[in-house]
């Protein structure tokens, strides 16, 4: 008979050897050797390098400056810490990098055997110095090994885990890798360059299944599933509804929250005490952190927060490496022009900038958050980390520069796993990823125009179609960090409102392309929008789905101009008497009763084609016409109608390969098709965690609860 988790987890740890509590300590040791080597190191480039400081006693006085500010940072850093609650998270962020500042004036200032020259205007220019020197120096000196601010947060968990209890049961932490497809991932195990989960799964602790996602495969409507069951609201990335006149953007706070509004039951994969982070939806967690539905509501003070802006190794640390991740890029973007690597595009404008933040302070900020709730004992935990889709997306799926962010990725699942195992209580991992990404040229690299374009030849309006497309996607964590930090009420959260112009009383933050969302007029009458290589095209004026013999009346040109495009694969619509049917170049299918005439135009697009597009069809708020783009015979290639050389949204290719990887004593009878199965293939497993409580006993609460309001309600009217 097989041991609960939870007896499996004590004796494993009542088995621990002495040696591996030594070996922690030895760390701990090491991590202290090598801080105060790398601050020595800054010290003596700093004195070699300017003349505004000297030492009189030779060597002796910059030993003694390392203690001194080694004790004057720890103090700091309790004072931040302190503080966090009053000023926010954004002044903890200045507070933080303005402390490194000070901790290096006040150290030089106080050692009498340091001299500086050149009144104030040296002390600030030393400073400053000596902190990017440390920071880039000890970026230096935890390179391939773990990394420097992990190691500060593993510290911290030891500390902490000698005084909390452990929780009763034994709980999920769910990692996200966005935009893994499983082909990739079972290439780069067989290859060997994942060592801890590839670890996992060579060992037999875990197991990897593929699951096929449908359409639109997007990060919105794949969580929407696996957090909520509720995929079938979302036909893409983004879309248009008549009823309203808007464009919704999943990504976009205020969007975000009406679409969750939708499809909530209160019954998500986190409720009952979960935390969501960094996701499109909030699953119905009691904690949510960096979560784009929740963005605009206001926060408590998460200790992940605090501890990451204040900690040296934190936000200070991280903004030095978001410069070295840039210039990483603009040399990786130009060695793949020298190179003449295609397909390619433009890795130019603002995606430097977003591959830093998403590649660094993004990821070091969700490790701290998970850490805070896996210490509190969070029964459920589910964290989206997005470096691999960002870079994916405009380097290409397989690239040299997007598997590296893969194995970072690893070296944090490495991470968390050590803090489980320092921590009284056990968590079992789940790894997945929302969707794949296929690769290719784009559409308007191969035929020099774009899809709306196109569309504005075929048919007979009087204005220019509306073209709702872009890369805004990359923008969303970073405004919903920003939204969120705008609602704080802390004096940090009145600075960010009035540095970002955001209202206090919406408090959304809206940065990036503005054409990726443009004002919708009440009298247009053409609209495209596009999620890499799916399309939905609306009649803007006419009400509900149009059919296929209408459209044929207002723009004869249209379907046959679309459906015999070299760059589209099929086009999807509604007719009166059979449903939805795909039309391509030399045939067509009807979805709902299987019927072909002449060739198949779904066959080169796999076995669940024709499901995934009747379900796609029979969506909410879906386009008058779907249009998918080509698909290359031998490459397996798209054209995306986005400028994106890595892409997802659609059908072809890997993009809708994605991937589960789960412990091996929960066993999977069949790869889930779509992620509301894999919604209740993780509830099932929270349930036999215990983690779960059942949805009799919800609606048994929840009615007295209505009748309470109820009552209040009628007492208040009758007080009135």
């Amino acid at each position: 008979m097989a041991k609960p988790p939870e007896q499996v987890s004590s004796d494993r740890r009542q088995r621990r050897p002495v040696w591996l509590d030594l070996r922690r300590t030895t760390r701990g040791l090491q991590a202290m050797i090598l801080g105060g080597l790398a601050s020595l190191v800054s010290l003596l480039i700093t004195f070699w390098t300017l003349p505004q400081i000297s030492s009189s006693d030779g060597a002796w006085p910059i030993l003694r400056l390392v203690v001194i500010l080694a004790v004057i940072g720890l103090i700091v850093r309790w004072i931040l810490a302190g503080i966090a609650v009053l000023i926010g998270s954004v002044g903890v962020l200045v507070g933080g990098l303005l402390s490194q500042f000070a901790v290096v004036y006040l150290g030089v200032t106080i050692d009498p055997g340091v001299h500086l020259h050149g009144g104030p205007e040296a002390a600030l220019v030393v400073s400053i110095v000596m902190s990017s020197v440390s920071a880039f120096v000890g970026w230096i000196a935890y390179a391939g090994s773990d990394d420097a601010y992990v190691s500060e947060v593993m510290r911290v968990v030891r500390r902490r885990a000698r005084r909390i209890e452990a929780a009763p049961k034994t709980g999920m932490l769910i990692i996200q890798i966005d935009g893994l497809s499983a082909p990739l991932l079972n290439w780069m195990v067989m290859s060997g360059n994942l060592p801890h989960l590839g670890g996992w799964i060579r060992e037999g602790r875990h197991s990897m299944v593929e699951w096929h996602t449908g359409v639109p495969a997007t990060t919105p409507a794949s969580q929407a599933g696996i957090l909520h069951g509720g995929s079938g609201q979302i036909p893409a990335f983004r879309w248009y509804e008549k009823e309203t006149g808007r464009v919704m953007v999943t990504n976009r706070a205020r969007d975000a929250a009406e679409i969750e509004a939708r499809m909530s039951t209160g019954r998500g994969l986190l409720a009952d005490g979960g935390a969501s982070i960094s996701n499109n939806w909030s699953g119905d967690a009691d904690k949510c952190e960096l979560v784009f539905s929740r963005a605009a509501l206001p926060t408590g003070r998460s200790r992940g927060y605090v501890r990451f802006f204040s900690s040296p190794q934190g936000a200070a640390r991280g903004l030095v490496l978001c410069c070295a991740e840039m210039i990483k890029e603009l040399h990786q973007a130009r060695r793949q022009r020298v190179r003449n690597l295609v397909p390619r595009v433009n890795r130019g404008g603002s995606y430097i900038f977003l591959r830093a933040i998403s590649n660094v302070l993004l990821r070091d900020l969700n490790v701290s958050l998970i850490t805070d709730e896996l210490v509190k004992g969070t029964p459920a935990i589910y964290c989206d980390f997005v470096d691999y889709d960002e870079v994916a997306h405009h380097a290409g799926p397989t690239r040299p520069e997007s598997l590296q962010t893969l194995e970072g990725l690893d070296r944090v699942l490495g991470a968390l796993q050590r803090i489980i195992d320092i921590l009284p209580h056990s968590y079992e991992i789940v790894v997945l990823s929302d969707h794949g990404q296929s690769q290719g040229s784009t559409f308007l690299q191969r035929y020099g125009r774009t899809l709306t374009q196109v569309v504005d030849d075929l048919v007979d309006t009087t204005k220019e179609p509306v073209a709702a497309t872009g890369r805004s996607e990359g923008w969303g964590p970073v405004n919903a960090f920003l939204t969120e930090l705008t609602m704080r009420t802390s004096m940090g959260g009145k600075v960010t409102r009035k540095a970002l112009h955001a209202k206090a009383v919406r408090g959304e933050v809206e940065l990036g392309p503005a054409d990726c969302e443009p004002p919708i007029a009440a009298d247009e009458q053409m609209i495209v929008t596009a999620s890499g290589n799916l399309a939905l095209i609306y009649l803007a004026r006419t009400p509900g789905r149009v059919p296929l013999e209408e459209i044929e009346l207002l723009h004869p040109r249209l379907i046959p101009g679309l459906a015999t495009h070299p760059g589209v694969g099929f086009v999807v619509v509604e007719t009166l008497a059979e449903g939805p049917v795909a039309i391509g170049r030399a045939g067509v299918h009807v979805l709902r009763s299987g019927r072909i005439e002449g060739v198949d135009p779904l066959e080169p697009y796999g076995p669940m084609a024709v499901a995934s597009m009747l379900r796609q069809a029979e969506m909410p708020h879906n386009g008058d016409v779907v249009v998918i783009s080509r698909l290359d015979d031998y490459t397996r290639e798209v054209a995306a109608f986005e400028e994106l050389v890595g892409c997802h949204g659609g059908i072809g290719g890997w993009q809708t390969e994605a991937v589960l990887v789960h412990p091996c004593r929960w066993a999977v009878d069949e790869p889930p098709v779509g992620s509301d199965a894999v919604h209740r293939l993780l509830i099932s497993w929270l349930d036999q965690l215990g983690q779960r409580k059942p949805d009799d006993a919800f609606e048994s609460q929840a009615e007295p609860e209505v009748e309470d309001q109820v009552e209040s309600s009628s007492d208040a009217s009758v007080e009135a």
